[in-house]
C-alpha cells in the first residue's frame, strides 16, 4: 500500500485551542508551594538522561513488525537548569478508577512530565493480585504507539513491606470523552484519524490475543496533535479459546457493551471491542452517547430499537431470561437510516462502515482488522503516517513510509505464569521478582520519598477515593 497526492493538506491542526483545555484539565506549571517532590532517585543524576523510547534510526524503521514506543513532549528547561521543587512536585490527580488512582508528576531524572499510577490494595486476594499482576505485565509488553504501555515501575520496599505498585507511563493531555464533551469543533479529519488509531491500536491487542473488554472514550488518551492512545487494562485478559470455559459479563461499560454480553453469553471474543469502537465511532459523529440506557435491559431495547430484532441464529448463546425478552417483544424492522442524521459527517461511506461494526450477531461483526481496510480510513491513515507516526520518517528528498502501517504483536501475550500461581503470598513473590528482574540494566531506579508534602497530598486523595469506591461497593 502506498499513499499518493504529496500536495494534500497533511496535518489535522491543534486539536485544543491554545492551552486552553490542557492548563483546564491538567495543571502544567503548579502554584502549589510543597517543599519537595514525592519521588526520588538514588542515586542523583548531573543530568537528565535520553528519553525511552527515542526515535529509531530510519535505516531501522522500514517494514518493523510492531511499533515503536512515543516519545513523551521533551522536557523545555535548558539541560543544565535543575527543576524547581514547583516543577518536580506531583500536579494534581488527573484520573480515578475502580483499580487505582493517576496523577501527574515530573520525574526527577530528566524533569519530563509523566503519569504516576498508583496500584492499591494489591494483595487483599487472589483474584485482585492475578489482576494487578496481568495488567502489570501487559504494561511492560507492549510496543505500539497507539497503546499505552510502561515507562517505569517504581523500586518495591522489602517483600514484608511491598502493598502498592507505583507505574510510571506517558503523560497525555487529555481523553477522548473530555474531547466529545468540549466545545472544541471536531472535523471529519479529527474523526478519521482518531478512528484509525483507535482501530489500529486495537488491531495490536487482538494480534497479541488480548481482549479490552472496556473500550470507552474515557480510556482513550488523546494529546493536541490529535495522538491518541488506548489505556486502562484493568479488565482485560488473554482470548480463552475454549468455547465451553465460561467468561464474566462484568465487564465494558454499559454504553458501550455488545449485545452478546448484555445478553449472558458465556463466552465471547474480541468482536466486543468492535463493538465499543463502534459505539464510539458514532459518538464522534453525533457528539451524545449512541445508546445511553438506564439498565441493562433497556440498553438491550434500544440496540434492538436501531438495529431490529435480531435473527434466531443471533440468540443461539444467550440467556434464557434474555432470549425471552426478546421473542415476547413486538418485531422491530431495522432503522439504521437514522444514523445518516448524526451530523454532516455522517456521509455514505461513514455509516457503511458504522454499520459493520454495529452488527448484532458478532460472528457477522467487522474484525477490527478488516476495518482498517474500509476505504473512510484512507485519509484517516495518510494524515497519521505523514506527519503523527514514528513507524516513517522525512529525507529531503520526501517521505518514507513504513512497510506495514497496521504492525501486529511480535508475539501473543502469554498468561500461562496465572495456572501456577495459587496463593497470595506466592503472588506476591513473583510481582515483587518480576518488578526487580525489569529494573535491571535501565535507568537509575526511582522510589517514593514518604516525608514529602507532595506523597502526603497523593496518598490523603487516594485514601479518599479508595473509601469512596468501597462505599460504592457496598451498595
Amino acid at each position: 500500500m502506498a499513499f499518493h497526492g504529496a500536495g494534500r493538506q497533511t496535518v489535522c491542526g491543534d486539536l485544543f485551542p491554545g492551552s486552553d483545555l490542557g492548563h483546564k484539565y491538567f495543571c502544567v506549571n503548579s502554584s502549589c508551594g510543597a517543599p519537595s517532590t514525592g519521588l526520588s532517585a538514588t542515586p542523583c543524576l548531573t543530568g537528565p538522561t535520553a528519553p525511552a523510547g527515542t526515535p529509531r534510526h530510519p535505516t531501522a524503521m522500514g517494514g518493523s513488525t510492531g511499533g515503536g514506543a512515543a516519545v513523551p513532549q521533551p522536557y523545555s528547561n535548558p539541560a543544565s537548569e535543575v527543576p524547581s521543587p514547583a516543577e518536580m512536585e506531583p500536579d494534581r490527580p488527573i484520573g480515578y478508577g475502580a483499580f487505582g488512582v493517576v496523577w501527574s508528576v515530573t520525574d526527577p531524572r530528566d524533569g519530563r512530565k509523566v503519569a504516576l499510577k498508583k496500584m492499591p490494595n494489591v494483595f487483599q486476594n487472589l483474584v485482585s493480585c492475578k489482576r494487578v499482576f496481568r495488567e502489570l505485565r501487559m504494561l511492560c509488553f507492549f510496543k505500539h504507539d497507539n497503546v499505552l504501555s510502561a515507562l517505569d515501575i517504581l523500586q518495591p520496599p522489602q517483600i514484608d513491606c511491598f502493598e502498592e505498585i507505583y507505574v510510571i507511563t506517558e503523560l497525555m493531555q487529555s481523553d477522548l470523552h473530555k474531547v466529545i464533551v468540549s466545545p472544541q469543533p471536531l472535523t471529519t479529519d479529527h474523526i478519521k484519524v482518531f478512528l484509525y488509531q483507535i482501530l489500529r491500536g486495537l488491531k495490536y491487542l487482538h494480534s497479541a490475543g488480548i481482549l479490552h473488554r472496556d473500550i470507552k472514550p474515557g480510556n482513550l488518551l488523546v494529546n493536541s496533535n490529535c495522538l491518541l492512545k488506548i489505556c486502562d487494562f484493568g479488565l482485560a485478559r488473554v482470548e480463552e479459546p475454549d468455547p465451553t470455559r465460561h467468561m464474566t459479563q462484568e465487564v465494558v461499560t454499559q454504553y458501550y457493551r455488545a449485545p452478546e454480553v448484555l445478553m449472558g453469553c458465556r463466552h465471547y471474543g474480541s468482536a466486543i471491542d468492535v463493538w465499543s469502537v463502534g459505539c464510539i465511532f458514532a459518538e464522534l459523529l453525533g457528539r451524545r452517547i449512541l445508546f445511553q440506557a438506564q439498565s441493562p435491559i433497556q440498553q438491550l431495547d434500544l440496540i434492538t430499537d436501531l438495529l431490529g430484532t435480531p435473527p434466531l441464529s443471533a440468540l443461539s448463546s444467550a440467556c434464557e431470561g434474555a432470549r425471552a425478552h426478546i421473542l415476547r417483544g413486538p418485531h422491530k424492522p431495522p432503522s439504521l437510516s437514522v444514523l445518516y442524521m448524526l451530523s454532516d459527517g455522517a456521509t455514505h461511506e461513514a455509516i457503511h462502515l458504522l454499520c459493520r461494526m454495529l452488527v448484532f450477531d458478532p460472528a457477522k461483526r467487522i474484525s477490527g482488522s478488516d476495518a482498517l481496510s474500509h476505504p473512510y480510513l484512507d485519509e484517516g491513515r495518510l494524515r497519521y503516517h505523514t506527519c503523527m507516526c514514528q513507524c516513517c520518517y522525512s529525507v529531503p528528498s520526501g517521505r518514507v513510509y513504513t512497510r506495514d502501517f497496521e504492525p501486529v504483536a511480535e508475539l501473543p501475550f502469554s498468561h500461562s505464569y496465572e495456572n501456577s500461581l495459587l496463593s497470595v503470598w506466592q503472588g506476591k513473590e513473583l510481582i515483587h521478582r518480576f518488578i526487580t528482574e525489569h529494573q535491571q540494566g535501565k535507568r537509575v531506579p526511582l522510589c517514593i520519598n514518604p516525608q514529602s508534602a507532595a506523597f502526603k497530598t497523593f496518598i490523603r486523595s487516594t485514601a479518599w477515593h479508595s473509601s469512596k469506591v468501597s462505599r460504592k461497593e457496598e451498595r
